[in-house]
């Protein structure tokens, strides 16, 4: 094996035992990148689209309410 690819793999169970999800992620990314898969890496983000719905949009604005005296 690869000692690039044994680095890493020491590297992510050293992130697992202090619970690092974000890290285990980058070196999961890394050993895919080597061409290395297994099946207890995180799985690959899919990349997802959104549509951003703009609120109303208005060009006066709304009448300011007046105190009442009391």
């Amino acid at each position: 094996m690869n000692k690039q690819i044994e680095a890493l793999l020491q590297e992510r169970a050293g992130y697992i035992r202090r619970n690092l999800p974000k890290r285990v992620e980058a070196v999961d990314a890394a050993l895919r990148e080597l061409g290395f898969e297994h099946k207890y890496m995180t799985p690959e983000p899919s990349i997802e689209t959104t549509t951003a719905e703009p609120g109303v949009e208005r060009a006066t604005m709304p009448k300011t309410r007046r105190r009442k005296n009391g």
